[in-house]
């Protein structure tokens, strides 16, 4: 059996199609950002390229929801492409054609699926493979998701773990490398019982161990149940600290403290996850945040803290952008070399300090040298010292700033003047 710490032994990194494109990403879109990644960020680490939500859905044109809309589902209540969306679906070959093309380009394909079985199977009480069970014989009618009616849970039993393991070897055929689970993680919906998909969390685990292909496992929506980090961190390799992350300073400002709470849980195969990176062309369709075909509201600044709060936390990095569109200043911003060896290689990651107005995060990069961020929360221009000697670092050093590439010599501590809503992060030689 495959272990699932060998997944994702670094932060995985790639795109998700939607920030840019909602519940209506198509074929073309789909292609065209993994073209995209292949030609310019390969080489930086990027690598998976995952269709989110409803692509089995014909009538899909926004980021909203179509309410009990028809899906398209195959003999075994299995939910399949829509074939007007993604043509080369056609057939019966699923995702397959798109995702050997996407291994062809030296990337990894993924997609998001909801958990549980179809709605539509279970009314129709359709066959489930490799039993004599039926759809309605699974389902758990009072398991709901709140903002999706496509699904209903599925009861843990023989049938029910039967049903999951014809998903994934499904999935497995198709060649498909990452899944993300929605509706299985979160407490924000489900106040009365947070952890409500525990069994199917495990019967997803089990599934994905027998299929034969190695899939991460990555689980949304947040805020995660942080009592619940041992029984995540068995099963899933990322998991969503937080809500539906977006380019607002309030977001960005409270996921110091979410980072600071699962700092603890972060490990070899097992990521707490900030979310999506809001950057460069987002929200091509009808956004449910009010604005259309909008470059992110994140200044320059505020890009840097996120891209560099995510490296030393180490979360995964998942562009959310059209790529295509991207400037010279959002291409240049996601392929810093050092930003990203921090997130991929570095150890020891921890933050020193909190208050309202700074933070300031530390770790070793690869080779062992010290690494701080000072990170300015306030308003203002503010300075920040840094006294390495307060935690074991002694000596002069010269420190180089990651974002400029300046190096400046220090005498005993790091004091600098930093940019509201900014950061200085320092390599100490």
């Amino acid at each position: 059996m495959l272990k699932k710490d060998t997944f994702a032994p670094r932060p995985p990194m790639g795109w998700n199609s939607w920030d840019c494109y909602g519940a209506a990403v198509n074929e073309e879109q789909l292609l065209g950002n993994a073209q995209y990644v292949a030609d310019n960020l390969k080489e930086y680490g990027w690598e998976y390229i995952t269709c989110d939500i409803q692509w089995y859905e014909p009538k899909a044109v926004s980021n909203f929801y179509n309410n009990f809309t028809e899906l398209c589902m195959d003999e075994y209540s299995r939910l399949i492409p829509a074939e007007n969306r993604f043509p080369s679906s056609a057939g019966g070959v699923g995702f397959k054609v798109i995702a050997d093309k996407i291994h062809a380009m030296g990337l990894k394909f993924g997609i998001h699926i909801m958990r549980g079985i179809p709605r539509q199977a279970v009314h129709g009480n359709t066959a489930l493979k490799g039993t004599d069970v039926r759809a309605r014989e699974i389902a758990q009618g009072f398991s709901l998701c709140l903002w999706n009616t496509d699904m209903y849970g599925v009861r843990s039993c023989e049938a029910g773990q039967r049903y999951y393991d014809s998903l994934f070897e499904l999935y497995a055929s198709w060649g498909v490398d990452f899944i993300k689970v929605d509706d299985i993680a979160n407490t924000e919906f489900k106040p009365h019982d947070p952890y409500s998909a525990r069994d199917e969390i495990e019967m997803i685990r089990k599934a994905i161990d027998k299929c034969g292909r190695p899939m991460v496992l990555s689980l949304s929506p947040g805020p995660a149940v942080i009592s619940e980090a041992f029984h995540l961190s068995q099963n899933a390799n990322m998991w969503r600290m937080t809500g539906d992350f977006w380019d607002h300073w309030d977001k960005l400002y409270a996921m110091f403290e979410r980072c600071e709470k699962w700092s603890p849980h972060v490990k070899t195969g097992c990521w707490p996850d900030c979310d999506m990176l809001p950057l460069g062309k987002i929200s091509k369709n009808c956004s449910c945040l009010g604005d259309r075909d909008r470059y992110t509201n994140f200044t320059p600044d505020e890009q840097k803290t996120m891209l560099t709060l995510w490296a030393i936390f180490r979360s995964p990095l998942i562009l959310g952008g059209e790529l295509r569109e991207n400037r010279p200043e959002d291409l240049e911003i996601i392929t810093n070399k050092d930003i990203i060896e921090i997130n991929q290689f570095s150890h020891d990651n921890r933050q020193l300090k909190r208050t309202r107005n700074e933070a300031v995060w530390y770790c070793k990069d690869k080779d062992g040298n010290h690494v701080v961020a000072l990170f300015n929360l306030c308003d203002e221009n503010k300075e920040i010292i840094f006294t390495p000697a307060d935690h074991g670092i002694n000596g002069k050093f010269v420190a180089e700033e990651l974002w400029t590439k300046k190096k400046e010599r220090f005498d005993n501590e790091i004091r600098c003047t930093v940019n509201s809503h900014g950061v200085r992060i320092y390599r100490m030689k």
